[in-house]
């Protein structure tokens, strides 16, 4: 199932509204994770830079396969240029709502749920995050923020609030474990660890 109000500028645009390494240092995506899962990869913008910092597997999920065939281009420039990620990435063009990952029970150390968290029913996100998370295992949601005027994101009137990931968090069985954090420029940021 396609999120509401996702359409996507272009790339370079799109890509200049995130200090991804910032975030990515925000949201703890680091060597000690094996296995990620991202939901919902778009251009790629998060998966490379987090595919590098893990000492795994990055399993990224999207319906769109025009974004698969970007992502693995992208991919496949980096391999030229000496970064070997065909086995650091894995991309699925898969409705992990509609249908799940498909990924087993209990695999996962974290879950990518990077500006989607506008879906109409987002507790299926957070279980299917649930599902494939390891116990103790972190999910990270970023958002674009509804408290400032920002340059993309999806209409104010579905954009999740800080305390509405909370409390989601909370519905689904996770407890808070970092955050909300400011993500400067436009985003916030909320960490739920396995309850």
């Amino acid at each position: 199932m396609k999120v509401r109000d996702s359409g996507m500028p272009d790339e370079q645009n799109w890509s200049s509204h995130f200090d991804v390494d910032k975030i990515l240092d925000e949201m703890e995506v680091s060597y000690k994770l094996r296995h990620v899962v991202e939901i919902g990869f778009g251009f790629g913008t998060f998966t490379i830079p987090a595919a590098k910092r893990i000492s795994g597997t990055l399993h990224a999920f999207d319906i769109d396969p025009q974004m698969k065939q970007h992502l693995d281009h992208s991919i496949q420039i980096h391999q030229t240029a000496g970064t070997n990620l065909s086995d650091s990435i894995k991309t699925h063009i898969r409705d992990a709502i509609a249908e799940s990952t498909g990924l087993h029970d209990n695999v996962s150390d974290y879950v990518m749920l990077f500006n989607i968290m506008h879906h109409e029913h987002p507790e299926e996100l957070l279980g299917e995050a649930r599902r494939i998370l390891k116990p103790g295992g972190l999910a990270g949601i970023i958002h674009w923020r509804s408290d400032i005027p920002t340059p993309r994101g999806p209409d104010l009137s579905i954009r999740p609030t800080p305390e509405y990931i909370v409390s989601q968090f909370q519905k689904s069985g996770f407890r808070v474990f970092k955050g909300p954090l400011v993500l400067k420029p436009y985003h916030f940021g909320v960490l739920g660890r396995i309850t």
